[in-house]
């Protein structure tokens, strides 16, 4: 007998019948950038139609987003008021609030907990008097404290992006304490210190900057050669109470996503970052790529290696993309 294995690729309703890894709207969700102080939306150079949103736009952004067929979103708050310390998460707070009163259970709303926006100096917590280490446990206070803000503004889950030591139980403890236990928990477990953040870095106003000893995260992420560190991370922040664990990036991490979510049984995300975007928007521009089948062919890989969800810029593309492909 001649084996055949074409037969089942021979239409498009075959395909699709015996297809694998199915991509669904419903799967993915859609960043979003809300600036303290601009005048009209800006665009972020490489993220084609992600864009810094005002406080009005950042509305009619999300009512687009309805229409298209997005639910979930991850809310990025920019102060305009960069601070080392004492920070005030009245502006972020109030977006989550006008999102929620006005689409309600429509949209799921995860909202980034972080410091890098809110910091004179870029970085991801509150550094030492030589500015060359961040202050571990002052960090995690801060954090703890934002999380609690933004779940009481109305947030349904909070996604710390630090990765300071200890900062899932922390946020934990506060909301338990704050009767707020059923605000989920997505962590940035396996949060690599990777080249592919730029375009994001403009997005948030988070790049490290000014003079200080400590350049860069390297002493906070984890080294895109320590696997390992990835697994004892995630381990430690499931125990801790996340109910979502992270892979970021994405496509540089495909043999990490596959042996976490194997090993560890909680849903995952993988976050397709500005970096690993914006190198397919940039090849198409230049007619080196199609731009909507590079897209899909990255998110099928994601839940090849065995995401639940992505966390992409494309979210509000999808449901036109896989209508045409």
């Amino acid at each position: 007998m001649k084996l055949n294995y074409r037969r089942t690729r021979l239409t498009p309703a075959l395909r699709n019948l015996t297809k694998e890894v199915v991509i669904s709207p419903d799967k993915l969700i859609q960043p979003l950038f809300a600036v303290e102080g601009l005048s009209k939306k800006e665009i972020i150079p490489g993220l084609t139609g992600v864009y810094r949103e005002t406080e009005t736009s950042l509305l009619q952004q999300v009512e687009s987003d309805l229409e298209k067929g997005v639910h979930s979103f991850l809310l990025f708050g920019v102060p305009g008021h960069k601070h080392e310390c004492n920070f005030n998460y009245d502006f972020t707070a109030n977006q989550i609030t006008a999102i929620k009163k006005r689409f309600g259970s429509d949209v799921f709303l995860s909202v980034d907990v972080c410091l890098c926006s809110y910091t004179s100096h870029g970085h991801c917590g509150i550094l030492n008097d030589s500015m060359d280490h961040v202050i571990n446990d002052q960090t995690v206070e801060a954090l703890a404290n934002s999380a609690l803000a933004y779940a009481q503004a109305g947030a349904d889950c909070v996604a710390p992006s630090d990765m300071m030591d200890g900062r899932i139980r922390a946020i934990r403890e506060i909301l338990e304490k704050n009767n707020l236990d059923q605000t989920l928990l997505m962590s940035y477990s396996a949060k690599f210190h990777s080249g592919f953040y730029g375009p994001f870095r403009v997005a948030a106003d988070s790049a490290p900057k000014g003079e200080m000893k400590l350049k860069d995260r390297a002493t906070y992420q984890i080294d895109p050669a320590n696997p390992t560190d990835a697994y004892r991370s995630s381990v430690r922040d499931m125990e801790e109470g996340a109910d979502i664990l992270m892979v970021k990036p994405g496509l540089p991490y495909l043999d990490v996503i596959k042996d976490l979510t194997t090993k560890i049984p909680l849903p995952w995300a993988v976050y397709e970052v500005s970096g690993e975007y914006a190198a397919i928007e940039l090849m198409a521009e230049h007619n080196l790529i199609n731009r909507e089948r590079a897209h899909l062919e990255s998110w099928t890989a994601f839940f090849r290696a065995g995401a639940e969800m992505v966390i992409t810029y494309g979210a509000r593309n999808a449901r036109e993309w896989l209508q045409r492909n």
